[in-house]
Formats: C-alpha cells, structure tokens, sequence
C-alpha cells in the first residue's frame, strides 16, 4: 500500500492483490501472521508518517498505543533487566489488522484515485524478457487469465514471492540467497487485560539468550487496543511452544523470569492459541544481481526476518521511502532508476538483517557451518553494548536509536559509544523486573 502511494504521485497504479481486502480491521487469508505481536518501530512509524501524513494520528484515533522508549518497556536481556530511562524513541502497538486497515483507508481514499486494486488476482508472472520488464500476466478470480502491461512492475507480495522463479522463466538471472533458521516457533493468544492496569501499561519482555545452555525461549506481553493484551511465545529446536491451550501459561511461566506467566494467569483469554513456523531468515540479494529494466522487489520479498526483534514493517515501510527517495533523486523512469531504488531497499535492511542473523546463527541447525569469525566478534561486541546499556543511559539510547531503525549501525561505533562501552554499566544490575510500585500494585490486585 505504501509504495502504491508512493508511485501514485507520478502515474495510475494498477495494484494486484490475492485477497479480498476486508472493510474492517479483520483478518485475511494472505495475513496468517497478524495473529502474533507486531511492533511498529519509531524509525518506521516516522517513514509511513512521512509517506502518508496523518496515519498516525488516525491509527491511535482508532485505538493504537504509542508506547514510549525506553520508558514504557519492561525488557529482559541475555545480559540483564533493561532500566527503563526517559523518552527517547517510542513504539506503536496494536493489532496488525488494525494497522493495515488505517494504512489502507488512508491510501486508497477518495482523494487518491490513481491506485486501482484488483482483489481475488494472481500474477502468474512476468512479461517481457531478461533485459526488459514490460508487464505481469494475471489470474482473475473466474480463472480467466490476461496481461497487464506496465511501466513499471515491483513484487511486494511478501515472504512467498515467486520472483527467482519467474526471473528465470525470462532468461535472466537469479538473485543469490542466504537462510538462517533457528527453528523458532511462534505461539500467541489474545487476552483481555485486568481491569484496574494504569493506562501506561508496558511492554513485557523476556528475551532468549542465544547464547545460553538449551534453546532459546522467549515471551513478550504487548497492550494493544480496546483493553487487550497480545502474547506471543517463541522457542527454538528442542523448545517449541505448541497450539495446547492447557500449556501456554506453563511455557511462559518456564522462561528465564516467569513475569509474562504470571501476568496472563490473572488474564482473560479471548481466543484460542495461534501457531506459526515460517520464522526463517532469508534474504534475496537483489541488489548484486542484473535484473531487467523496470522490475524492482521491496519488503519481505526481498528479506524476510525473525519476528522477534519486530523489524520487518518498518523496514518495509523505509524501503517505500527509499523509492520515493530515488524517484525525486533520479527522476521517474529515468534509466537505472530501479537498479539505484534496488540498492537504497538494501541498504534500509542491512541493520534488521545483522540483528537477527547476528542471534539465530548461534542456535543449533541454523546454517551448516555455524557461526562464522566475523559473527563470533560482531556478538561479542553486541553483548558487551548490550551489557552497558543495562546501567547507562547514553549507551541503552544509542542501542535503541538502531533498534528502532531510527539510526544506522555507524551510530555504535561512535567515539563516545566505544568509550562507554570500555567502562561499562554505570550501575548495578537490577535483581528484578523494573516495573512502578502502581504498576505492582495492579498486578498484585488484579
């Protein structure tokens, strides 16, 4: 939806979508994932703001919460309890349902009536030949099938993109790939808050250690509209949360702190346990491989992540920036234009794609040879920032300016980020979660 905004400004977009696009925040069959946490990011929050001015504010209008950082995060690290310092960036959560439909209203409005959307379609691939992209051949839902021709085509269509595939079937070459998969697995299931919580309630997070004896678990508890609590739970190989309702709570109470346990068995759930499996990462190197004229592929299609760390929206969101960016850079249709706009979405991806790559090749299985030297220095590095912004303030916003995607990876090897990093935490290590004596008070009423 964003990019067909973005391209919107400058000619009429055909926009060709599986799906029957529902009129409510409601779910969807190309959306199996909405079911899970999903957070947005102030780096990507800032970019669909900028791209589409006002969805922010219509999105907590609806019930959207913008959660400030590191302020309003109760965070368990590998190497410690996260104190919760005052605003820097901030995060919004709400269901991913809920987002979508803003974002959708927003962009197809009336205002904007250059983008047509064709539901219940299939590309079936692309038309044109290895140096040149002219259009897609389509499905419509009655079967019938029909070419569109197009100026310009770009695949957004997400981890199942079929790209490599029908770039063959032109004669053109096929981008390499690389796949790290811890074997996480994915469960979650909505609640309905205690009554009685401040309206500030955090973010719960108890993180996996990588690099920790046994597979990595971990569980996070997210606030999100209309007084409901959104809880996933995640385990590598050998610990797999499963669908069994009766051992979601046993599961979370078993994490390396038992909080997110402890906060769901006084909670209401509201629907049965959700599963997913495809938590590999994978990433398509597009931008090294000679692609026709014409043809460009953003989003999950090109890079795909472990949803823990909540970065794939906002890199897709920036990577729609990144193509405005270059079309008022190089001009539209200009030759070379995707070719740059190709090589800007990598760019944007680089930091999500080192964080979770950077913590899943350590789990067994996750590639075939491990961890490579330049890995094992990287983590070394990051578990020592990590361990500083437990107990220093300037260390923990620097750590967040990147997590957010607010900030590049050159943020971390600033002069006064290394020299923080040599002295290390300023204070002591906290014994427990940081949670206000309001907030305990609530739990321990509830």
């Amino acid at each position: 939806m964003l990019t067909a905004h973005v391209l919107s400004k400058h000619t009429d977009v055909v926009l060709v979508e599986r799906d029957t696009l529902p009129e409510q925040p409601e779910d969807r069959k190309g959306l199996p994932q909405a079911h899970h946490v999903h957070i947005l990011w102030s780096g990507g929050a800032g970019a669909i703001d900028t791209l589409v001015p006002d969805t922010l504010k219509d999105l907590e209008a609806a019930g959207g919460r913008r959660i400030p950082l590191t302020t309003g995060m109760v965070a368990l690290s590998p190497k410690g309890w996260f104190r919760r310092w005052h605003e820097s960036h901030y995060a919004i959560a709400c269901h991913r349902n809920l987002l979508d439909w803003v974002v959708r209203r927003r962009v197809l409005g009336a205002e904007n009536s250059a983008v047509t959307v064709l539901q219940n379609t299939t590309v079936l691939g692309l038309t044109g030949n290895a140096d040149t992209v002219t259009g897609v051949e389509i499905s419509r839902a009655g079967g019938e099938t029909e070419t569109l021709s197009a100026d310009l085509v770009i695949d957004a269509s997400g981890k199942g993109s079929q790209a490599p595939a029908w770039l063959r079937t032109l004669g053109a070459p096929e981008p390499m790939s690389r796949e790290v998969d811890s074997g996480l697995v994915y469960a979650s299931r909505l609640y309905q808050a205690p009554s009685g919580l401040p309206e500030s309630w955090p973010i719960i997070n108890v993180q996996a250690d990588p690099r920790g004896r046994g597979p990595g678990q971990a569980g996070v508890v997210v606030p999100i509209e209309d007084g409901r609590w959104l809880v996933t739970l995640s385990g590598t190989r050998g610990g797999q949360p499963t669908g069994d309702e009766d051992a979601f709570v046993d599961f979370a109470l078993g994490l390396r702190h038992p909080i997110v346990g402890e906060l769901i068995k006084k909670a209401e759930p509201l629907g049965p346990v959700r599963v997913t499996r495809m938590t590999a990462n994978r990433r398509r190197f597009y931008e090294k491989t000679a692609l026709p004229e014409n043809f460009l592929v953003l989003g999950d299609a090109v890079a795909a992540y472990n949803p823990t760390y909540g970065h794939g929206m906002s890199v897709a969101a920036q990577s729609a920036q990144a193509l405005d960016n270059m079309i008022r850079r190089h001009g539209w249709l200009t030759p070379g234009l995707t070719k740059h706009a190709q090589k800007a979405v990598a760019h944007r991806l680089n930091v999500a794609w080192t964080f979770a790559t950077g913590t899943d090749v350590f789990y067994p299985g996750a590639t075939d040879r491990g961890p490579t030297a330049s890995e094992r220095a990287a983590a070394r590095f990051v578990d020592r920032l990590t361990l500083t912004a437990t107990g220093s303030g300037r260390m923990a916003r620097d750590l967040t300016d990147v997590m957010t995607l607010e900030k590049g990876p050159e943020r971390l090897f600033s002069p006064r980020t290394l020299v923080a990093a040599v002295r290390g935490p300023l204070k002591p290590p906290l014994t427990a979660p940081p949670l206000s004596p309001e907030e305990r008070q609530a739990i321990d009423s509830a």
